[in-house]
């Protein structure tokens, strides 16, 4: 039996309601395979291993030891702002708090708003609109207030 749309939707709530780190499910001519943050590194390669990736916008003088990195909580699709003709949720120079929403991932058509989780500036967009993006992949660099 196929897992549906929203099937698939209550898998993803439930994990993302839980402490589990690692899920794979696995059917008939269906996969899914869910990992919650982790490093870089450990990510699994992209299913479009030769998608362009932009260069990112940086602010003058950031320092990547002094930056908060906001990362991709899931693999998706990420989007600056709520909407094709919007204004971007937040752009280099914009102060953030822990909650202000910085972008959507998009998994199967469910919208993931993404906080910035620190008081800051974005110093750095690290990932180009509408781009598939890793699960703990860079979205943005953030300098935080001391």
């Amino acid at each position: 039996m196929p897992l549906s749309d929203d099937d698939v939707r209550e898998i993803l709530r439930l994990i993302d309601e839980s402490d589990v780190g690692e899920l794979r499910v696995e059917t008939d001519g269906f996969s899914l395979y869910v990992r919650r943050g982790g490093d870089e590194g450990d990510a699994p390669a992209s299913a479009e291993p030769d998608s362009p990736v932009a260069a990112p916008t940086r602010a003058e003088g950031a320092v990547a030891g002094e930056l908060h990195t906001v990362s991709s909580p899931i693999v998706g699709t990420f989007y600056r702002a709520q909407a094709p003709d919007a204004a971007p949720f937040v752009d280099v120079g914009t102060r953030v708090e822990p909650d202000t929403i910085v972008c959507l991932i998009e998994v199967m058509k469910m919208m993931n708003s993404v906080p910035a989780g620190v008081v800051g500036t974005i110093v750095e967009v690290c990932a180009e609109n509408a781009q598939l993006v890793e699960g703990g992949a860079p979205l943005f660099h953030v300098r935080p207030d001391r």
